[in-house]
């Protein structure tokens, strides 16, 4: 057996190359080492024994190197070569020269063969799997096809030809089943090397993968003449995409859809009906906000740089369309434009705006100007006037100088101050009791008293009449009793 397993070996590794697509060199290390431990395991691992390859005879030739040494210091004949014996081999010997011989590889013996093989054969799987794992690597980002075989632990297993790909249950569109021979595609989202070879990680639900649907299916992002700029996916459900053109004469977003929507039907298809929104990108944030929550109609949105968060105000009846179906489509607007959104109605905000001036009114000589100039400045109550930092008060129009800044924060301080100090609560905003509507924004403190007197005369009024009344009816009830 040994004689057949290191007979023609040049055939044999041309062979392994050409099947494994593996470099002949890789091979021939392999069997060169596979020989090498065979040898050792025959000889023993003290002996210095050489493995090397010879082109010409397509053999392993293996040589055994020992040191020469003068005849009376000659001990070990397994490392050690006597001078005179060196020299009848080499006339030019010396003492020190390291002298090989050359062993015959048939005398390994079969189990020494055997070991041979298994090295080999590990080796070259080694370098099979590298060469497998490269090649993903490479393409990681792309979107790869295969076979379905089977369902492990609730991931997918793709047959790609040379290898295997996974679908964790995270990376899978809901709902989605398929059967062993079922054809499916999906993103190479990862490879790892692991013990047991590469692991291709593939994902249908990642946003990646909705893009590079794009990317295949519209020719102008190919090209580069429109570009995605970003994504958000819940996957088997929803979708958004902002698009922007480098071409002012194309529409991104036109491109995208195709002829009679062909484009993007195509891809919706791919991804079992999941409905794809595609915006125009802005540089602007609000303005890309308000693209990234249509179709809903946006009134006025409110910016917090510092927090990176939006109140966005939209209409009554557009409220439920803005949030979407579960907040769905705030949600796929937030990750898309990587701002955090709050919707609110036009009458909350309304009350909001009224309660905050209101509020900040309460500070000694302050106006309904300076009140809205503060409010849009993103405070919107006494208490965050007192705890703010001196250098965002000074970006309050109208408080740019020092001194106005800090006279603005000890009076909020102050005023809190003796609100408690009396056991009292800072007085908020009323409601006006007929039709129960909200009292307009920016309402005087005189105003506010006028109101309410005149609600207190009301309700007087409406006493006395029923009073009036009352006394009346007893009258007219005493004179039936006397008649």
């Amino acid at each position: 057996m040994a004689d057949n397993m290191f007979s023609e070996l040049s055939r044999i590794i041309e062979q392994v190359g050409k099947d494994k697509g593996i470099d002949k060199q890789i091979v021939i290390d392999a069997v060169i080492q596979g020989m090498l431990v065979a040898a050792r395991k025959k000889w023993g691992t003290y002996r210095d024994i050489e493995a090397q390859y010879n082109e010409e005879s397509g053999e392993v030739e293996l040589y055994e190197f020992k040191e020469v040494v003068k005849d009376e210091d000659f001990v070990d004949e397994e490392v050690e070569l006597k001078l005179s014996d060196a020299l009848e081999l080499d006339p030019d010997a010396q003492i020190g020269d390291s002298m090989g011989n050359k062993l015959d590889s048939s005398d390994l013996g079969r189990i020494a063969a055997q070991t041979a093989k298994q090295i080999i054969t590990q080796k070259v799987r080694d370098a099979e799997r590298d060469i497998i794992f490269n090649e993903f690597e490479q393409r990681k980002g792309e979107i790869a096809s295969g076979i379905a075989r089977r369902v492990e632990r609730g991931a997918i297993v793709v047959d790609l030809g040379r290898t295997e790909a996974y679908i964790p249950p995270r990376e899978q569109i809901p709902g989605e089943q398929y059967k062993p021979g079922d054809r499916l595609q999906g993103y190479i989202a990862d490879v790892r090397q692991t013990t047991r070879g590469p692991q291709i990680i593939m994902s249908r639900a990642d946003e990646r993968y909705l893009m590079k649907l794009f990317e295949m299916e519209v020719p102008e992002i190919y090209d580069g003449i429109v570009q995605i700029m970003a994504a958000a996916r819940e996957p088997g459900q929803r979708a958004k995409i902002a698009v922007q053109s480098k071409d002012p004469s194309v529409d991104p977003v036109g491109a995208c859809v195709g002829m009679k929507g062909s484009r993007v039907q195509n891809i919706v298809q791919e991804l079992r009906g999941e409905k794809i929104d595609i915006v125009n990108w802005e540089e602007d944030s609000t303005k890309f906000v308000c693209n990234a929550l249509a179709p809903a109609e946006i009134s006025k949105v409110f910016v917090d740089e510092a927090n990176k968060t939006m109140e966005v105000v939209v209409p009554d009846h557009q409220l439920s369309l803005a949030i979407g179906r579960k907040g769905q489509n705030v949600r796929l607007a937030a990750k898309l434009s990587g701002w955090k959104l709050d919707i609110v109605s036009e009458s909350s905000s309304s009350q909001r705006t009224a309660e905050a001036i209101f509020n900040l009114m309460l500070l000694p000589g302050m106006t309904e100007t300076l009140a809205q100039s503060i409010y849009q400045s993103g405070f919107n109550s006494i208490q965050a006037l007192a705890e703010a930092d001196f250098e965002d008060i000074t970006n309050i129009p109208g408080y740019e100088t020092e001194e106005k800044a800090q006279k603005l924060i000890s009076d909020a301080s102050e005023l809190i101050e003796k609100y408690k100090a009396e056991g009292k609560e800072l007085p908020t905003i009323t409601k006006a009791a007929p039709g129960g509507e909200v009292v307009a924004s920016g309402l005087s403190a005189k105003s506010q008293a006028e109101e309410r007197l005149k609600e207190e005369l009301e309700q007087l009024k409406t006493q006395e009449m029923s009073a009036e009344t009352q006394e009346k009816k007893t009258e007219e009830e005493i004179a039936t009793k006397t008649d």
